[in-house]
């Protein structure tokens, strides 16, 4: 299996690793939920995972996640508030995707384990969305949004490359440690976990539903482990392929 469920003793060179390189991505309303709705329901999937749940990225993976990946490096990850508004297309989008498979490290193609449900709009502003991508995380604490503790992008810059600094059009990268935080930040650490197994990874074989299907999982807080791996399973069957049509939208 991909994903580590128990803690191997890390090496010493992982422990570095974690201490050096560290994920942020910024977060906010998507796929028609909003952001108190999604970390609801990653909390579902946490605890339904014992600990794992993967989350939804639009951007690929930085070069040097696969060989922190082969090293079996567990790099933290910061989830912090988006400044601004989300865009109307993630506010109410008539159609998603819901991913079912993923490619490992070694660019094997799996299924997401069977507590995970990523979704994403099924289109961009001009035209439909091929791809997308996931964080997959863990952590042994409940995830909540915390106010108060400040995140300095600054202290950081992008790993490999020529170390640019993170710029504010990211929304989620590796950043390499650089400094100490002491400017005043418009960010916190609003959620913190690490990212294990691949670390970031592509997504892949989606099916289009309309976006009312994900109502579902709206009382997910209420529902034991055994009941969310269902609804998960249910939203999640259906055809490997998503076909458009301008008139009816999604076809099953």
């Amino acid at each position: 299996m991909d994903i580590p469920l128990r803690d191997p003793a890390p090496t010493l060179e992982a422990r570095h690793l974690a201490k050096e390189y560290l994920c942020w991505s910024k977060m906010h309303a998507e796929s028609g939920e909003d952001l108190c709705r999604i970390i609801s329901r990653k909390e579902r999937e946490r605890q339904a995972g014992n600990g794992l749940f993967f989350w939804g990225v639009g951007n690929a993976p930085a070069v040097l996640v696969q060989p922190l990946a082969r090293l079996g490096a567990r790099i933290p990850v910061v989830f912090s508030l988006m400044k601004g508004k989300p865009k109307s297309l993630d506010l109410s989008p008539q159609t998603l995707l819901v991913w079912r498979s993923y490619f490992d490290l070694h660019g094997i193609e799996r299924p997401l384990p069977p507590n995970v449900l990523v979704t994403s709009r099924a289109a961009t502003a001009s035209n439909d969305k091929r791809r997308h991508f996931a964080l997959i995380c863990f952590s042994r604490h409940e995830l909540h949004f915390t106010r108060g503790v400040p995140f300095d992008p600054s202290a950081y810059r992008n790993a490999g490359g020529t170390g640019a600094a993170v710029g504010p059009s990211q929304v989620t990268a590796l950043v390499r440690r650089v400094g100490t935080q002491t400017a005043p930040s418009d960010y916190e650490a609003n959620i913190q976990a690490e990212l294990v197994g691949s670390l970031w990874v592509k997504l892949s074989n989606p099916i289009c539903v309309p976006a009312s299907r994900i109502e579902l999982h709206k009382a997910s807080h209420l529902m034991g482990s055994e009941a969310w791996t269902e609804i998960v399973n249910a939203v999640r069957s259906g055809p490997s392929s998503c076909e458009r049509d301008d008139r009816q939208g999604c076809l099953f």
